[in-house]
């Protein structure tokens, strides 16, 4: 059995200016812009060269993934993320910290903050507030690439927070995981059109948490009472094993990190999601209100 050990999931844009300022940022501390929008909309990368925090290096999630998988971001292998990350500068001592540009203040970085703990990275946060607020508070920026020395990295996957298409079947059955589904109400009821060429839906027995309700008005993450709150207002007990699931295994990170600041560290991901389920499910285990016709 894996121990998980408590760490701090989140830091203060304020703890890293003062990280920047006092040029700790290095070998034992690295950044991570970990931003991605939908194409069409905004281009990460150019957005990135133009502007970042200090020292920050670019997190390209489309890079660090399975390739070969027909579904959209799915988990790369060990060593595919060791060599990616270790090209970052990151070893197994580094302390990780990810963020992303995302209108809302946080996106993609509880996903990235995922996968450093699903290969075994406990030593890993999410700047609080996304880059919106280091802007707003007047934290510096800069256009100067970073190149760090490249570093040793070695990944383990801990199974135990990563779960598949056939578990998610037997689980139907056994009833031993609950389920949380991070994506909007509309998508999860199947009132609303599903992004990706999918229709709207959701598993069988999953509950609902759309994933934006864990933010505050200004991109911070809730305090943990209210959090506590929102898991208890669903019936989601935090003492009993859990499993998060989105469209693509992006959102459901934020499941896996409001949980984690309540004291349970050990939410698993349902890295296929809807993408996958979608796909391969039969019809009568995909629950949805989709009328056909609007399509």
């Amino acid at each position: 059995m894996v121990q998980h050990v408590l760490y701090r999931a989140l830091v203060s844009t304020k703890w890293l200016a003062e990280s920047v300022r006092a040029n700790r940022i290095g070998p034992s501390l690295r950044v991570l812009d970990a931003s991605w929008y939908s194409p069409g909309t905004r281009e990460a990368q150019k957005e990135y060269r133009e502007r970042h925090i200090p020292g920050a290096s670019f997190f390209d999630i489309e890079e660090c993934k399975d390739k070969s998988s027909p579904y959209e971001l799915m988990l790369p292998s060990e060593a595919h993320f060791a060599d990616y990350v270790g090209h970052l500068g990151i070893s197994n001592d580094t302390h990780v910290v990810v963020y992303d540009g995302d209108d809302l203040g946080s996106f993609y970085a509880p996903r990235a903050w995922w996968m450093f703990r699903v290969f075994g990275h406990r030593t890993v946060s999410v700047m609080n507030g996304g880059f919106k607020n280091w802007v707003k508070e007047g934290h510096p920026v800069t256009s100067e690439a970073s190149r760090p020395e490249p570093a040793v990295f070695k990944a383990t996957l801990d199974r135990s927070l990563l779960k598949t298409y056939e578990e998610i079947v037997e689980n139907m059955q056994s009833k031993r995981f609950q389920v949380v589904d991070s994506r909007s109400e509309g998508r999860f009821r199947g009132t609303e059109p599903e992004p990706g060429g999918l229709e709207p839906g959701h598993i069988p027995g999953t509950q609902n948490m759309p994933f934006f309700n864990f933010l505050t008005a200004d991109g911070f993450e809730k305090n943990t009472e209210e959090l506590h709150n929102m898991f208890q207002e669903k019936k989601v007990d935090l003492s009993k094993p859990l499993i998060a699931t989105c469209r693509k295994g992006v959102t459901a990170c934020h499941i896996a990190m409001a949980a984690y600041l309540c004291g349970k560290p050990d939410v698993a991901i349902y890295d296929g999601s809807w993408s996958e389920w979608f796909r391969r499910a039969p019809p009568e285990h995909k629950i949805s209100e989709w009328n056909r016709s609007k399509a």
